[in-house]
C-alpha cells in the first residue's frame, strides 16, 4: 500500500501584513496628517502634496513634468486650449467644462501626474518636511488617493527600479552615452531617450522634453544602463594628465636612443 503525503500548503502573502510594513514608511508626518483628515500642503524637498480631508488631491515636483505638459505635447491637448493656471484643479474644471477632454482621458493623465511628482516628493530627503494647514483647495474633479496607496506604489516603483539597475545615481545626474561591444535592440522608446542624452541633461529634463512621466523616463534610463549604454557623468573617470615633456627632456632621451643603437 502507498501513502500519499499530502503536500503542505504553499504560502498565501498576508495583505493586511503587507499594508502594516509599508504604513509610514516614507513620511510618518503624512500617515499622521491622514489620521487626522487633515487639510493643507505638505511641502517636502523635492516637492509637494496636497490633501483634503486626509487624501491626497494633487501632487507636484520640479523634477516630474505636470499635466499640462503631459496634454500638450502629444497633442492630447492643443496648447492654446489649456487654461494656463497654477491651479490645476480650477484648469481640469475649465477642460471637462468645455468639452475639451472626455472625463475619463483627464482622470487617467491626471493620475499618471499625481503619481509620477509624489514618487519625487515622497524621496528621501536631507530637511524635514513642513505641513501649511489651509482651506480646502478647488473641488477637484479628478479622483484623490488615499494616503496609503500612494506610499505603497511609491515603494513599488522604488523596488522596480533597483531590480532593473541598483545605482540610483542615473536619476539625477547628468547622462553621457556609453559604446559597448555588443548594444542589444533598443525600443522606440528607448531610442528616444538615448537620442537625447548629451553629458548635459537629465532623467527629468529629458522626460520633460519628451512630454513624458518621469518615472517612466527612469525605467527606460536604468534599462539602457543596465545595457551598458549610458552612465552618470559623475562616475566617469576623468582621463589620466600626463606629465609635459620638456625640451631638456627630448635632447635626454635622443642622447639614450643614440646610446643604444651604437651597442
Amino acid at each position: 500500500m502507498t501513502v500519499v503525503e499530502t503536500p503542505p500548503p504553499l504560502p498565501v502573502r498576508d495583505r493586511a501584513t503587507l499594508r502594516d510594513r509599508t504604513a509610514g514608511a516614507l513620511s510618518p508626518m503624512l500617515i499622521r496628517l491622514a489620521a487626522e483628515r487633515a487639510t493643507g500642503v505638505l511641502v517636502r524637498e523635492y516637492g509637494s502634496l496636497h490633501l483634503a480631508e486626509g487624501r491626497v488631491v494633487h501632487a507636484e515636483s520640479p523634477l516630474a513634468p505636470g499635466l499640462d505638459v503631459l496634454l500638450t505635447a502629444h497633442g492630447t491637448l492643443d496648447a492654446a486650449a489649456w487654461p494656463w493656471t497654477d491651479d490645476i484643479p480650477a484648469a481640469a474644471h475649465r477642460l471637462l467644462a468645455a468639452g475639451l477632454l472626455p472625463r475619463g482621458a483627464l482622470e487617467l493623465c491626471g493620475l499618471n501626474a499625481l503619481y509620477d511628482a509624489a514618487y519625487f516628493a515622497l524621496s528621501p530627503s536631507s530637511t524635514p518636511g513642513r505641513f501649511r494647514y489651509g482651506d480646502p483647495p478647488t473641488p477637484a474633479p479628478l479622483h484623490s488617493v488615499p494616503v496609503a496607496a500612494m506610499e505603497r506604489e511609491t515603494l513599488r516603483r522604488r523596488e522596480l527600479l533597483d531590480r532593473l539597475w541598483p545605482d540610483p545615481a542615473t536619476d539625477g545626474a547628468p547622462l553621457i552615452r556609453a559604446d559597448p561591444l555588443a548594444p542589444p535592440p533598443l525600443t522606440p522608446r528607448q531610442r528616444a531617450v538615448l537620442d537625447r542624452v548629451d553629458g548635459v541633461r537629465t532623467a527629468p529634463e529629458i522626460a520633460r522634453e519628451l512630454g513624458r512621466p518621469a518615472f517612466h523616463t527612469l525605467v527606460d534610463v536604468r534599462r539602457l544602463a543596465a545595457a551598458g549604454l549610458l552612465a552618470p557623468a559623475s562616475t566617469v573617470a576623468a582621463p589620466p594628465v600626463l606629465p609635459q615633456v620638456t625640451d631638456p627632456d627630448i635632447a635626454l632621451l635622443k642622447r639614450l636612443r643614440d646610446a643604444l643603437e651604437a651597442l
